[in-house]
């Protein structure tokens, strides 16, 4: 009832609400603390250890009703300041039984021990990177040499009376020719045939 209140104004409707809509959101903020502010009475709730208290299923009522984000709005909206102190007091309500150093151990329980894990094993995965990059490093040569041979071919004459002498590597030797090097003449192309 009171959420669908509050949700019923449209975005449009909140920027040009009437006076009587803003009395009716300061009741349900203030309805809201005055629930939460009810102290708690430890005659009436003799559960089991682990029952969730009165105060706690107010807590889940509201998040269920969609108020805790209809409060997070409201705390964050720069043209909603005029509500701050009521949703701060309301806030400050809901975490009345929990001290800051268990909220802050619970924030941190699971994705503290999580934090760890993961670091443990990006570490892990770097080690094996590093490792992986030395064994690579001590694989290759650690020079490359440009300079493929000069092989001395017997039996082919050059110019004069020496062997030819062969600058290529010998995978190109099938390929040798006594005009390897040379540029090819270009013919015009009107004597082409």
């Amino acid at each position: 009832g009171l959420w669908g209140a509050l949700t019923a104004l449209s975005p449009q409707d909140w920027e040009q609400r009437q006076e009587e809509d803003t009395l009716l959101i300061e009741r349900i903020l203030l309805l809201v603390r005055n629930v939460l502010h009810v102290p708690p009475d430890p005659a009436e709730e003799q559960g089991v250890d682990g029952d969730a208290s009165v105060h706690d299923r107010v807590l889940w009522a509201l998040h269920i009703s969609g108020m805790d984000d209809l409060l997070k709005f409201l705390a964050s909206a720069q043209v909603e300041q005029q509500w701050a102190l009521h949703v701060l007091e309301i806030i400050s309500l809901m975490f009345r039984d929990q001290s800051p150093e268990e909220l802050a151990a619970l924030g941190q329980g699971t994705a503290g021990a999580e934090h760890g894990e993961d670091t443990q094993e990006l570490e892990m995965l770097r080690q094996r990177e590093l490792a992986e990059k030395r064994a690579r490093a001590l694989q290759r040569p650690s020079r490359h040499s440009r300079f493929g041979g000069s092989y001395v071919l017997q039996g082919l004459k050059s110019i004069g009376d020496r062997d030819v002498v062969f600058h290529k590597g010998l995978h190109n030797l099938k390929s040798y020719t006594h005009d390897l090097g040379k540029e090819p003449q270009r013919v015009p192309r009107h004597r082409q045939a």
